[in-house]
């Protein structure tokens, strides 16, 4: 039997059949631009955002009115993962291992798994990350495994994208198996006369809740939060929309993208797109929030600012919110590949390469991908904090 890419497709098959019922939850969720095209190392796409429209008072006159300029602006994601994994077979080991029935067959299956395995979970935790560091606002207490004694928390969650405009369709819930099994033992959902339906009970499927498509991913994380402390906003009012805090002299540390604050008479927990401060709070820097910004108005003077603790970060969205791009790694014109498959996940419709390498008495199998991943709309992300 020729070592070709060829014998090996039905592999591949069983590869990303038993892959993609890992626990990935992200990838399906969010808006895809899969594709096989190549593309180069950092290159750039980009997408329209449309402008925010104005009102105008209705003044009949003989001549229709002039409508204004809609100035579009872009939302671009780079193709910065270019990732690959391989694996080789002599001529000795590959002879060897088919003299053993059925034994070279399984070994390159297995091999194939972990390779798609790889490459799958870093995608979907680049987008958990892009997430949850573009998410608008958070929900919940830090530290604590939500869905303690009901179902509560999904109803805040809806607000919240609700406040923000999101769609009422195609939103998601990705949840860590904490809380995704504190959510399986609330009796409302395995009491078949309260939930109207024995699929958590006995299979542990979770029910959509709340408009939110109920999933979960083994990506999430607590990431380490900031290390701010002491600190406040300078003297001066708070605006609804308001998304840059200028910062006063005062307390020490940072805050970094993602880490989620709250303001002095405000309930609201907001996430943080970025800092100019590099060291310590100083007069002139600021933090700036994720869109929508600040939600509550507040008069003229300081607002404490509390940084809240580290802990995972479950996280809802609508699937226009974040955009997967994914292509194939750019190929030189006198690549030395012998044979190049493309082969396209029917479930996620991620597309990965595999590809053979003539050596010298040996053959170097490769799987790879590229793919960038953007935040397009963060007003429509929600976090939900869980147990750290």
């Amino acid at each position: 039997m020729p070592n070709t890419l060829t014998s090996l497709i039905p592999a591949v098959v069983k590869g990303f059949d038993v892959v993609s019922r890992e626990l990935v939850g992200f990838i399906p969720s969010v808006n895809r631009d899969p594709s096989a095209d190549r593309l180069a190392k950092n290159q750039t796409l980009y997408s329209w955002a449309a402008p925010v429209a104005s009102l105008n008072d209705i003044a009949p006159a003989n001549v229709s009115p002039q409508a204004a300029d809609k100035n579009l602006a872009t939302k671009s994601i780079s193709i910065t993962n270019y990732k690959m994994t391989d694996f080789y077979f002599t001529g000795e080991e590959e002879k060897g291992l088919k003299f053993t029935d059925g034994v070279y067959g399984n070994i390159v299956t297995d091999i194939i798994e972990q390779a798609i395995r790889a490459i799958i979970n870093q995608m979907e935790s680049d987008v958990y990350t892009a997430a949850y560091v573009g998410s608008s606002r958070a929900y919940g207490t830090a530290n604590t495994t939500p869905f303690g004694t009901n179902t509560g928390e999904t109803a805040q969650l809806k607000k919240i994208l609700d406040d923000n405009g999101a769609p009422l369709d195609t939103r998601s819930l990705i949840l860590d198996t904490t809380t995704g099994a504190a959510l399986r033992t609330l009796t409302q959902l395995t009491k078949v006369n309260e939930a109207g339906t024995s699929m958590t009970l006995r299979d542990g499927e979770l029910l959509n809740l709340n408009k939110f498509m109920i999933k979960e991913s083994a990506q999430i994380t607590a990431p380490t939060a900031g290390t701010i402390s002491g600190a406040s906003t300078a003297s001066g009012a708070l605006t609804v929309g308001q998304v840059a805090l200028p910062l006063k002299t005062a307390g020490t540390g940072l805050v970094v993208a993602g880490d989620i604050i709250t303001l002095a008479n405000d309930t609201n927990k907001y996430v943080v797109a970025s800092t100019t401060s590099t060291v310590n709070p100083t007069a002139g820097e600021y933090i700036t929030l994720n869109a929508p910004g600040i939600r509550k108005a507040q008069g003229a003077a300081e607002r404490a600012i509390t940084i809240v603790a580290a802990s995972s970060r479950n996280v809802g969205f609508s699937r226009n919110a974040v955009l997967l791009a994914t292509r194939l790694p750019a190929r030189p014109q006198n690549d030395l590949a012998r044979d190049v498959q493309v082969v396209t996940d029917s479930r996620s419709g991620i597309s990965l390469e595999l590809a053979l390498y003539p050596q010298y008495r040996q053959v170097r199998y490769e799987i790879s991908a590229a793919w960038g991943v953007t935040v397009i709309k963060p007003e429509h992300i929600v976090t939900l904090l869980g147990a750290a």
